[in-house]
């Protein structure tokens, strides 16, 4: 089984056809004895909760949100984690919207912290 998705941020490789996350969307996801949670916001996102579980390396979660059009949405997700190449996590996402007609396919991968600079004090 993969790491802990405890405390780590996720972005979307892209946009699906009938999705509203894209690729300035954020996910901070918590993890916890099977469970799993996040808030995510960014792009067409104002405000977005998902909540699940998590049995091996598969997810399954159900989300609610809020966009800029200030319209609520909600649906249903499976994802599976894996590693890339680079050591960073991915999931491959298989959604349906529950609220609206709409279903497909997404991917997001983990968001490393981005590296301080070194400072020198002279």
């Amino acid at each position: 089984m993969l790491p802990s998705l405890d405390g780590l941020t996720f972005a979307p490789t892209g946009r699906a056809e009938t999705g509203e996350v894209d690729t300035a969307t954020r996910f901070g996801y918590r993890e916890q004895d099977g469970r799993v949670w996040a808030s995510y916001q960014g792009g067409e996102i104002v405000h977005g909760h998902l909540v699940g579980t998590r049995v091996g390396d598969t997810l399954e979660f159900r989300y609610v949100q809020l966009n800029q059009a200030g319209e609520t949405s909600s649906g249903r997700c499976v994802s599976e984690l894996s590693r890339l190449a680079d050591g960073r996590l991915r999931l491959d996402e298989t959604w349906a919207w529950e609220s609206r007609e709409g279903s497909g396919t997404s991917a997001v991968e983990e968001v490393l912290p981005a590296r301080r600079e070194a400072r020198t004090t002279y």
